[in-house]
């Protein structure tokens, strides 16, 4: 399938089509084969998963052919795989493709943990291949309207909230992992700076793993940032907020509504405005720039390194003890108040 694509595509086009797969045939690997059937200068080869329901799915789709494992779709010969199997999977396949030279999109989180992820990122770079990590919010139209509005400003604090009721489809991961970790990344990106502290409060409310965080960030910036996340909210909710020294940026990512405080005056008034925001679709949005870097041989819009470095973040939330439920355990009798 040939394409005219973008000028900057146009010599890289013209060598030959992208032949690009998919691992994993839930709802997340169902859209990216639906994507990637419909984008120019790329042939979807085929999607791979164990589960014949799931293979069904995707060929009633995309129309695109199935395989039931990952050697029968390297045998077809792909350039480019996406990897939407469930995260204790991520590691060992994207080291099977790596070791084929296949360039690699993976979902988030990169993987299982730190380890695992370093793993992969030192493969690709062996290998000279692209890896993608898939932290898709990035790619939201209001997220990237957020993003201009700050760019360059003194950003102080940024709050984001992520809500919503328990998911149908849920695997072995608690809030942090499936939730947070969108916004441990988005949280980075806005202040291009690291998380140097973490503070976390975790609550299992009705689910076995966590089902409620607040956690509490400094980076190294100074910026302070929280995230408040769960599945007991009965309605999703999606809503950044960024306070800098001159401005207020309020964005909904579901309504991509994202509206700016400005010019704050000694009486208290200031402007407001709603800013223009792109209707791009996130996933479409996030593959075409897998595929450019691809055909580019450029930086990824989400580096490997950047993938392991919020999965860093999301595990240390996991991780580090409440403090005031530790000293509990530590003392043994009545305490007494000094002063």
């Amino acid at each position: 399938m040939g394409s005219n694509g973008s000028a900057s595509d146009v010599k890289a086009d013209a060598k030959q089509s992208l032949r690009v797969g998919v691992v994993g045939a839930g709802v997340m690997g169902s859209n990216h084969a639906r994507v990637l059937a419909g984008l120019p200068g790329t042939t979807l080869v085929g999607v791979v998963d164990p589960l014949p329901a799931h293979r069904t799915r995707a060929t009633e789709l995309t129309g695109c052919r199935t395989f039931a494992n990952l050697d029968e779709l390297i045998a077809e010969g792909v350039d480019a795989v996406t990897i939407a199997a469930p995260t204790h999977l991520h590691h060992e396949i994207a080291l099977a493709c790596i070791a084929h030279n296949i360039h690699v999109l993976v979902e988030k989180p990169i993987a299982s943990s730190v380890e695992e992820g370093q793993e992969i990122v030192a493969a690709a770079a062996r290998a000279g291949v692209t890896l993608m990590v898939g932290h898709v919010e990035r790619f939201n139209p209001a997220v990237a309207a957020i993003k201009q509005a700050i760019s360059g400003e003194d950003i102080l604090s940024i709050a984001i909230t992520r809500v919503g009721p328990f998911p149908p489809r849920m695997s072995n991961v608690g809030v942090v992992i499936d939730l947070a970790v969108h916004d441990i990344d988005l949280i980075r990106w806005f202040t291009e700076s690291d998380i140097v502290e973490v503070q976390p409060q975790l609550s299992s409310a009705v689910a076995e793993r966590e089902d409620i965080a607040l956690l509490q960030f400094r980076t190294a910036s100074g910026v302070l940032a929280h995230i408040n996340t769960n599945w007991l909210t009965p309605f999703k909710a999606r809503n950044v907020t960024v306070a800098t020294r001159g401005k207020y940026v309020m964005g909904d990512l579901l309504t991509r509504q994202v509206t700016e405080c400005f010019g704050f005056k000694p009486d208290g008034s200031y402007s407001m405005r709603h800013l223009p925001v792109g209707h791009d679709e996130p996933l479409r949005a996030e593959l075409i720039a897998f595929l450019h870097a691809v055909r580019s041989g450029g930086i990824p819009a989400v580096t490997g390194d950047q993938g392991v470095a919020s999965l860093e973040i999301a595990i240390r939330c996991l991780e580090t003890p409440a403090r005031p439920a530790a000293a509990a355990s530590a003392r043994k009798g009545p305490r007494r108040v000094v002063g």
